[in-house]
């Protein structure tokens, strides 16, 4: 017969892992590839929307090593 342990209940589903930031990187950076074929005028949002996905990846730290 087992005894539980004191303290709280466990939960019965574990939280799922966050994203890997290594992921939203490459995401972005694969974003890049198609500007060749945008107007000029375009890249300045592509390269917007890059940036704040590289800050989040960035602030959401190291998932460990690959």
């Amino acid at each position: 017969m087992t005894v539980p342990l004191p303290g709280p209940p466990r939960p019965s589903d574990p939280r799922p892992a966050p994203p890997d930031p290594r992921v939203a990187v490459a995401d972005a950076m694969a974003a890049l590839d198609a500007l060749g074929d945008r107007p000029p005028a375009e890249h300045v949002e592509a390269f917007e929307r890059v940036h704040a996905a590289l800050g989040e990846a960035l602030a959401a730290g190291s998932p460990g090593p690959a």
